[in-house]
């Protein structure tokens, strides 16, 4: 049975990246909102409806990675019972 752990990293670079690309879109959207030529209710409740989105799609993200790492562990488990039973069985064995 192997040992080997699965070792899933992102790069400085691609985390960087998506740090400054979230921040990008959450000022410019910001400043759009703030900048719009409506009543303050109205810029309220966008503001609102962006807060609601963005925290929304944090918690879709983290649902999808979840079920993706389980759906991982199930098949390592399963790799590793079939190798214990590879292991176990004897084709020169009488039956």
């Amino acid at each position: 049975m192997s040992e080997t752990p699965v070792k899933q990293q992102n790069t400085a670079a691609f985390y960087g990246q998506a740090v400054a690309s979230f921040a990008v879109a959450m000022g410019a959207t910001a400043v759009g909102i703030f900048r719009l030529h409506a009543d303050a209710w109205v810029r309220g409740f966008l503001a609102i409806a962006v807060m609601y989105l963005v925290t929304s799609a944090f918690t879709l993200a983290k649902v999808i990675r979840d079920r993706q790492e389980a759906g991982q562990i199930v098949s390592r488990v399963d790799q590793a019972r079939l190798e214990k039973l590879l292991a176990e069985h004897d084709p020169f064995e009488k039956l």
